[in-house]
């Protein structure tokens, strides 16, 4: 099934306080296990960021930023994300391959470019100086690597 928008945008209008944390896992069934209160350290190893990146970054938006900023697809024509699990406190979403890939074999001109170019995009959430967005893709970057020497793929539990 696919989704698109915020789960749980209803339960607290408009989204306030609703937490994203990305993780790799090897397959939806193994995704879907993850309950909010696991630690890091459960999740395999491979939760972006040190100690996992708790944010309020929509996995839809990054999802843009990557595919629109380094791959040039038009925003309209990213691929929506996969409803593995709705819970009534969270759920778990599976992000398309397509989203961490082109990040691996990317220099820095292209991840600098993409950031500047994200950033001035208008009217859309997310961060928006490039600096911020830049340190964002490194730090995709580097989960990029690590789900694919762990042969997993991306997923985002959110709840709020």
């Amino acid at each position: 099934m696919a989704m698109s928008g915020d789960p749980l945008a209803g339960r607290g209008g408009r989204g306030m306080g609703v937490t994203y944390k990305y993780f790799g896992a090897p397959n939806g069934a193994t995704a879907a296990r993850v309950p909010v209160s696991m630690r890091p350290e459960e999740l395999g190893g491979d939760e972006l960021g040190m100690g996992g990146l708790f944010t309020k970054i929509k996995p839809e938006t990054i999802a843009a930023m990557v595919l629109t900023g380094l791959q040039g697809m038009p925003l309209h024509k990213v691929p929506p994300l996969e409803l593995v699990v709705l819970h009534p406190d969270y759920a778990v979403v599976k992000l398309p391959t397509t989203v961490v890939d082109p990040l691996r074999g990317v220099g820095e001109e292209s991840v600098g470019a993409a950031a500047f170019i994200w950033s001035t995009v208008p009217d859309r959430s997310g961060p928006s100086d490039a600096f911020t967005v830049y340190r964002l893709l490194h730090e995709w970057q580097d989960f990029s690597v690590r789900l694919h020497e762990a042969g997993h793929q991306p997923y985002c539990l959110v709840w709020g």
